[in-house]
């Protein structure tokens, strides 16, 4: 019976820190759990790729050589972006892949993103991992091992699907992720000319984080926009599932906007169709969604959760205030930072000023992403007092799918538990400043009454 860290089995894929709670003997040992499971559902291959953090040669060799010991085949598809990995499940007919990665965590994090016959693994089937590895209920064989190139493929296809009406002009940020080794040559050949930032893939990341929803990590990119002609700016995290979005003239495009955009474009193909996004975006968004002939749903964070809904509604589009999108109508349905990106600009490039067409966007005063920071475990007792005791005047409606988000008649505010880190996730959006601020005044009150002493950030 072997014991491992649990720290390191996350809501919707497994993270942990390098040669600490995720050596490459516990990688080994998760890839022989996965290749059993994938045995198990009449499974015969596993695609893996990795981005490119100075860990994953090591951590994906020892994924693979646990696939083979289940006797399932392990098919390398190099050093490539999250949703390159995820193509590859489709284009090589295998249903199953594993991305390794640690997204947008530091240099010494790493981690798996897992996709088992079509399922992306999440919370109880992460779990399930782990008690299967302990009780050793796991299959053994000799599976072979292999390469191939799918990153051919995954351009060509975006190529032959997305049209831009015009050429582009834009700044590319990859922060020294992944996505460095793929986009710049795809958005390319689509037609765009290209001022390119840390493309370069250096699992240092040297120049800045690879994180695109945090603003400090665009202030390049908004640089670069200033000092020259481009029209656009875009940016992906550290394994190319994510994108962030900046105007010419600095103002970044959170994703719930991009969102509306998109909405506006797959809905007037797909009239009445479902469009899915999470807790954290925007109020605006369910009405724009109606009055474009499609029907809002809001479902709980998390791209593994997000999936699953887009799986079970047959939703053409949904997103995540974190930038992942999700394209089924022309695409795969997973999410992916780069395919968003080159739907992005085949709207934009039908436009005249493709800024205007983005600023134009409905918007109104709110929060970024605020956090509480608390001891393991803490944020979901606090959610649950709040649920259970927490008092707010005037709200319309208390919605609890995922944490507890308010809806007043002029704004909302959410109070989240991570499911990631052990922090509570805090956004705030209002009518006016005037009302945001009232708002955050009902939330401190509420969340001073069940957590005395707790120290707030706004």
């Amino acid at each position: 019976m072997s014991q491992l860290p649990a720290e390191i089995f996350k809501a919707y894929d497994i993270r942990g820190i390098v040669d600490q709670s995720l050596t490459a003997d516990v990688v080994r040992q998760i890839g022989h759990a996965l290749g059993s499971l994938a045995a198990e559902q009449g499974q015969r291959a596993i695609a893996v790729g990795r981005d490119g953090r100075l860990s994953g040669p090591e951590l994906a060799g020892a994924l693979m050589d646990g696939i083979c010991a289940a006797g399932i085949d392990a098919i390398d598809v190099g050093c490539v972006p999250t949703p390159v990995t995820y193509f590859a499940a489709y284009e090589l007919d295998c249903h199953s892949c594993v991305s390794v990665t640690g997204s947008h965590n530091p240099p010494d994090y790493n981690g798996l993103k897992m996709v088992i016959n079509g399922t992306t693994l999440a919370l109880q089937a992460i779990q399930d991992l782990k008690t299967r590895i302990e009780t050793g209920h796991l299959k053994h064989g000799k599976g072979e091992r292999r390469s191939a190139n799918v990153a051919t493929a995954y351009v060509e296809k975006i190529i032959g699907d997305v049209k831009l009406a015009r050429p582009m002009k834009i700044v590319m940020d990859c922060g020294n992720g992944v996505a460095g080794a793929i986009a710049p040559e795809l958005f390319k050949r689509l037609g765009c000319d290209i001022v390119p930032l840390f493309c370069e893939v250096d699992g240092n990341f040297p120049n800045h984080h690879p994180d695109p929803s945090k603003p400090e990590n665009l202030a390049d990119l908004i640089k670069a926009l200033k000092e020259t002609d481009a029209e656009l700016g875009i940016a992906f995290d550290g394994d190319g599932d994510r994108l962030g979005v900046v105007t010419k003239d600095g103002e970044i495009i959170f994703p719930d906007r991009q969102l509306m955009l998109f909405a506006a474009d797959v809905l007037s193909r797909v009239p009445g169709g479902t469009v899915i996004y999470d807790v954290k975006c925007t109020r605006l968004l369910a009405p724009w969604i109606r009055q474009h002939g499609g029907v809002p749903l809001m479902w709980n964070t998390g791209h593994a959760l997000v999936k699953a809904k887009l799986k079970e509604t047959g939703a053409p589009l949904a997103g995540e205030m974190s930038g992942h999108t999700f394209f089924k109508e022309r695409w795969y349905g997973f999410d992916d930072g780069l395919y968003t990106g080159a739907r992005l600009l085949e709207i934009l490039s039908r436009a005249v000023d493709g800024n205007l067409l983005l600023k134009n966007l409905p918007n109104s005063p709110s929060t970024p992403e605020l956090n509480i920071k608390m001891a393991e475990g803490e944020p979901f007792t606090l959610i649950d007092k709040l649920k259970a005791e927490g008092k707010f005047n005037g709200a319309e409606e208390i919605i609890t799918i995922d944490g507890v988000r308010v809806e007043y008649q002029d704004g909302f505010g959410l109070a989240r538990p991570s499911n990631t880190t052990p922090v509570v996730v805090l956004r705030f959006e209002a009518d006016n400043n005037a009302a945001l601020e009232r708002i955050q005044a009902d939330f401190r009150q509420a969340l001073n009454t069940v957590w005395p002493g707790i120290k707030l950030p706004f």
